[in-house]
């Protein structure tokens, strides 16, 4: 007998600890703080307790706009968090082996970081969570510890199980933008461009535009590679031997896509106007425009997952660790988008 699910607005998103260094803990505490400004859904910090309290003691005494102190609930459960998240903040404990010291990584914290995603997942992919919200993490120091990924994107992919594709959107109010290559040196992401990646990106984004954000039909607008689009041939030709054929591809599969298009420009208002997602060729071309319009309110999304899963749009900015001054803008966005798509998710498969 299959076991009864509960309905999406009766469960909490799980949010991670990200590199307890950084700012992550700090920007949940500051989050949790908007919560009613924002009308964020209720979520949960996996984390270490003490160090959530030890930040908040900090956070008080450098930051005057926290009239109180934060009052935190360590739950057992994820379904303890809603009834508690008006009152206090959920913290579902993931030890941590060492003290944190603001800004200092420790790679022997490494283990209760992943840890704590891979807790996160499994509550999600349950059905005791809504969706996932990772924090930042700090690559390099969980390198050292043995993590063989090249970020969270693929770790996530193999906590699903391994068969999906894994794709990255980043948005800000004004832009949604996918890397068809990702995490890789740019001279190996142009040779590893293919047709049937473009196309393939293109499908799971125009799939999660719909059943995700409620784009009907979803409109994808797809960048060249070489300056000025490659202009006929004279300054590249990956426009007319790989980007063309995947727009033709895609158009055969039902999809509205324009394309290819310089880069310099397609990212100007007019221009956004008349496309919901952008399709780039590389991780910068995406990323600088998505920054350049909206970085305070960036949301990273991974596309084509069994789960919903979303981040800030920055780093684990550990030079201003333990300073009171990081901004949660980011990550309030990445919680209200996740709340938002996996409801309509739920609300498309109803539907189905």
């Amino acid at each position: 007998m299959a076991m009864a699910r509960t309905a999406p607005n009766r469960l909490p998103i799980a949010l991670t600890m990200g590199e307890p260094a950084g700012i992550g803990v700090e920007i949940a505490i500051k989050a949790w703080f908007r919560r009613a400004m924002h009308d964020l859904s209720p979520f949960y910090l996996i984390a270490d307790p003490d160090h959530v309290r030890a930040t908040v003691r900090r956070l008080t005494a450098l930051d005057t706009r926290l009239r109180s102190t934060p009052v935190l609930a360590e739950i057992k459960n994820p379904s303890e968090a809603v009834d508690c998240f008006d009152q206090a903040l959920p913290i579902y404990p993931q030890p941590l082996k060492c003290k944190v010291q603001p800004g200092k990584l420790n790679k022997a914290n490494a283990s209760s970081v992943l840890k704590s995603i891979e807790q996160a997942v499994a509550h999600v992919r349950s059905g005791m969570a809504l969706a996932l919200v990772t924090n930042p993490i700090q690559k390099s120091v969980l390198y050292d510890a043995g993590f063989a990924h090249p970020g969270h994107t693929e770790f996530l992919a193999e906590l699903c199980g391994g068969e999906h594709i894994p794709v990255m959107m980043l948005s800000c109010p004004d832009l949604k933008a996918v890397p068809v290559t990702i995490h890789m040196p740019l001279c190996d992401a142009m040779a590893c461009l293919t047709t049937e990646m473009i196309v393939e990106r293109a499908l799971i984004t125009a799939t999660a535009l719909s059943q995700d954000l409620g784009y009907e039909p979803p409109r994808l607008a797809v960048a060249g590679l070489n300056p000025h689009a490659g202009e006929g041939g004279d300054l590249g030709t990956t426009e007319n031997t790989i980007i063309q054929p995947a727009i033709d591809e895609l158009r055969t599969r039902g999809i509205k896509v324009i394309g290819p298009l310089p880069a310099d420009s397609m990212f100007r208002a007019a221009a956004r106007r008349t496309y919901d997602a952008a399709i780039c060729m590389y991780h910068d071309q995406a990323l600088i425009p998505v920054k350049v319009l909206g970085f305070e309110y960036g949301v990273n999304t991974t596309l084509g997952l069994p789960i919903v899963r979303t981040s800030p749009d920055h780093g684990t900015a550990l030079d201003i660790a333990d300073q009171g001054c990081a901004n949660a803008q980011s990550l309030i966005s990445a919680l209200a988008y996740a709340g938002f798509m996996a409801r309509h998710r739920a609300k498309t498969a109803h539907e189905a």
